[in-house]
């Protein structure tokens, strides 16, 4: 049986009218990714990815006849950075107040959980902003950060 990992609030969604499947290297594991329809196996990403990487959203990715995705065709220039509260002493709205502040700096966001936070970051000005916050909060011991895509699909 496969466990998915879903996005309840995706970042576009009145763009998206499809989704598509995105295996895990995890067994039994796999991403549902919202996105919009090119043809019939090419999709934009809508959603920021919670667990893969190399892909970030406005990506155009094709997929196997099963829509699985099999790859990005064109990289949109986009970077994911992916916070972790899990062991936070933060509450919830302390919480809130670290997601404000990275929307603040122009991340678009995407909650997992109350312990996961995905970022979108339109470009590299962007992204060295929320960077900035993440790596402060995080030598604070608020969270935990990494990587997901940067442009040209090398994370981390």
């Amino acid at each position: 049986m496969t466990q998915d990992a879903v996005h309840p609030e995706p970042v576009w969604r009145e763009r998206s009218d499809f989704i598509i499947g995105a295996p895990l290297p995890e067994p039994g594991r796999s991403e549902q990714l919202w996105a919009r329809r090119l043809d019939e196996h090419r999709f934009e990403v809508c959603c920021v990815p919670f667990f893969l990487y190399d892909v970030a959203l406005g990506d155009v990715v094709t997929t196997d006849a099963a829509y699985d995705l099999v790859g990005v065709q064109v990289r949109s220039g986009r970077s994911v950075l992916r916070a972790w509260f899990g062991d936070s002493p933060l509450g919830k709205a302390e919480r809130d107040a670290v997601a404000a502040d990275l929307a603040a700096a122009g991340g678009l966001l995407e909650w997992s959980s109350p312990n996961l936070l995905a970022v979108d970051a339109a470009d590299a000005a962007v992204a060295d902003a929320v960077t900035a916050r993440l790596t402060e909060r995080e030598a604070r011991g608020h969270l935990v950060f990494e990587v997901g895509s940067r442009p040209g699909g090398s994370a981390g």
